[in-house]
């Protein structure tokens, strides 16, 4: 990877700047051919690298998830054959960004241990910290879908609780589509949360029952977006939680292919500050979620302004 002024920064030990994990393989592991805009990560990382909040930024470089982290949300026949590169050509297809790379599987890994990694930083150190991929709600416990292999919301929720001295996680997905895969692996487990704010009729068109859905009609635009956020939030608060996972896709963005809320960039905008400003003193970690604008600078806008902020959000003591 080409040095630049974050990536440089991979093994920097200074706990006062935004955590963000991020890996070359977040762009490399899908196929050209894919019918997923796999530069975004890449392009991404260029316009921080070009801007001044760069300064505020230690990017990290995961390492490769191990079995036993995946086996916190998922059947071990289904971790086991995709790591053996066994899954069938259906389920391939279920999952999409097709055709597959012989990168997929270390790309999967690694993309899950950013998550891992940065729950573990915020409950060490507080405040923010992010991977720039993820939010892969639409896996389940036995199958993957909607570009989701494993479902790293599920496993940083669980591994919080078991491992970290979690007592209670909310996860907040105000990703475009519902978070189906997080309610049902999360469905019987009291001390999380799932709220997923989502279009009404957009996919996955089965949905499944999250602990609180709070779907918002095609069109909506800013203000009942935000208003419906703003319940969410309060939901999200209500529960107390110690630990607040933030599904931030930004494919509601009017210039989205695959959404329908016509929310604006500033809107967007809007909604990442509530967020940061209910969370207050709880750690929060960012997942970075959908965004398939065509031609995509409208989603790497919006992706730039989440991370940007969050940096300028993070507080650590």
């Amino acid at each position: 990877m080409e040095s630049s002024p974050v990536s440089n920064r991979f093994t920097s030990p200074d706990r006062s700047k935004f955590g963000l994990w991020y890996h070359p393989l977040y762009t490399d592991g899908i196929h050209p051919e894919a019918r997923f805009p796999r530069d975004r990560y890449q392009l991404l990382l260029d316009r921080l690298n070009a801007s001044d909040v760069q300064q505020r930024i230690t990017l990290h470089r995961p390492e490769p998830i191990g079995r036993d982290l995946l086996l916190l949300a998922h059947d071990a026949d289904y971790v086991d054959r995709f790591l053996a590169g066994e899954l069938t050509d259906k389920e391939e297809k279920r999952i999409g960004l097709t055709p597959w790379t012989p990168s997929m599987i270390q790309r999967t890994r690694v993309l899950m241990s950013g998550a891992v990694e940065a729950t573990e930083h915020v409950l060490k150190h507080g405040g923010v910290a992010g991977n720039m991929a993820g939010g892969t709600h639409h896996a389940h416990r036995n199958f993957g879908s909607g570009y989701c292999v494993f479902n790293d919301l599920a496993v940083c929720a669980r591994h919080a609780l078991e491992h970290l001295g979690v007592e209670r996680v909310a996860v907040v997905d105000l990703d475009v589509h519902q978070g189906d895969g997080t309610a049902t692996i999360l469905a019987n487990e009291p001390r999380a949360c799932t709220i997923s704010v989502h279009c009404s009729t957009n996919f996955p068109f089965r949905k499944s029952v999250s602990d609180h859905d709070l779907p918002v009609a095609p069109g909506s635009g800013d203000e009942v977006y935000l208003d419906t956020v703003r319940e969410a939030l309060d939901i999200c608060t209500a529960f107390k939680p110690d630990l607040i996972l933030y599904q931030a896709g930004v494919d509601g963005l009017e210039a989205d292919a695959l959404g329908k809320l016509n929310v604006s960039r500033e809107g967007m905008r809007q909604r990442n500050h509530l967020v940061f400003e209910a969370a207050g003193d709880v750690p929060l970690v960012v997942f970075m979620g959908g965004g398939y604008a065509k031609p995509i600078d409208a989603s790497l806008d919006s992706f730039f302004d989440l991370f940007s902020d969050a940096a300028t959000w993070n507080r650590i003591d």
